[in-house]
């Protein structure tokens, strides 16, 4: 199983991005997928998750700007990134629990990061 991110790029302070991430290989079922991000001389920081039936939850500093989704048929999640802030600079990475078979058992499972760069 892997994690394909990609998306990432440079953009001006107001500006936006999508960062999309796909799954692939031998996969059963997903449950929650997940955008973390780490900023230069900081700690790893969740940005949003959801849920495999669509429940979504944010970070406070991105709540109003992030939209989280994801397509079940694609095994693929999303992160839409508006108003975008400097601050909003950093490696962003995803994550999802999945299982290969019905076993019931998850595997957590991280893509490669992609960088995001807020900058005038």
């Amino acid at each position: 199983v892997q994690l394909q991110a990609s998306g990432g790029g440079l953009v001006q302070p107001g500006g936006f991005l999508r960062l999309s991430c796909a799954a692939s290989g031998s996969i059963f079922s997903i449950n929650a997928m997940r955008w973390y991000r780490r900023a230069a001389g900081k700690q790893r920081e969740l940005v949003a998750g959801v849920t495999s039936g669509g429940n979504t939850n944010y970070v406070n500093s991105v709540k109003g700007r992030f939209a989280i989704s994801r397509d079940n048929a694609k095994n693929t999640v999303y992160l839409q990134m508006n108003s975008l802030k400097p601050e909003d600079t950093a490696v962003y990475y995803c994550n999802a629990d999945i299982s290969r078979s019905d076993s019931g058992y998850y595997t957590n499972y991280w893509g490669q990061g992609t960088q995001v760069t807020v900058s005038s």
